[in-house]
């Protein structure tokens, strides 16, 4: 069975960027065909699911201003289908990390992403959540959150502007289109990515790391 091409009707298909990395997914989740009575189930399943996405927010700092503004009434992203935000990852369907996330911050962010049912995505929006932003350098920030979790859609900017983050939307929606909701596995687990060259003082490092553990041991007595 053949697969069609994602649409969505507010950008046509040629004026998406990146259009080559949805072609490569599509091969590799359709290898050897798709049946075609569960092929129509997904197409029809993928359809509504790519259109009522709930996203858990994990706003830590200025970038959930603008996700903030993309919810009122002047950009209104209730039009594509994604407007609905929960507070339990249990009721999720994506977590929506917009923001620094610190060492501290990491397990627990970590901790809401298992709790939430397959499948799942990531949005990371914001030069912090993808690579520490402009606190790269400091011993407290994780210089990206694909360290943690695996990430399905970038969204660059400091902070991005509201139509950044609803063309970073629609790519997940893209993305959801084309999976396999029956007898496949869309996410591949991807290792933690150890970024070598730390420029940040090692002495420094050791001491705050030493800091962590104390008041872990603190808090677990």
């Amino acid at each position: 069975m053949e697969v069609k091409k994602p649409v969505i009707k507010s950008i046509p298909y040629a004026e998406f960027k990146d259009n080559e990395t949805l072609e490569k997914t599509i091969q590799e989740l359709h290898e050897g065909g798709v049946n075609v009575i569960v092929g129509s189930l997904d197409e029809a399943i993928n359809w509504g699911r790519s259109n009522s996405l709930w996203s858990l927010t994990f706003a830590t700092s200025c970038c959930g201003i603008e996700f903030m503004a993309v919810g009122c009434a002047r950009y209104d992203f209730a039009r594509f289908g994604f407007e609905v935000t929960r507070n339990s990852p249990r009721q999720a369907d994506l977590i929506m990390c917009a923001g620094t996330i610190t060492h501290k911050m990491a397990p627990v962010f970590k901790r809401l992403y298992d709790q939430m049912a397959e499948p799942k995505y990531v949005v990371a929006v914001g030069g912090c959540a993808i690579s520490g932003g402009p606190f790269k350098s400091s011993y407290h920030v994780v210089r990206g959150i694909n360290e943690i979790v695996p990430v399905d859609v970038y969204v660059p900017g400091c902070p991005p502007r509201p139509e950044a983050i609803l063309y970073g939307m629609m790519q997940l929606q893209r993305k959801v289109k084309i999976e396999k909701f029956f007898g496949g596995v869309n996410h591949k687990e991807k290792k933690p990515i150890i970024v070598d060259g730390n420029d940040v003082d090692e002495e420094k490092l050791k001491q705050a790391s030493a800091a962590l553990n104390d008041v872990d041991a603190s808090v677990s007595k």
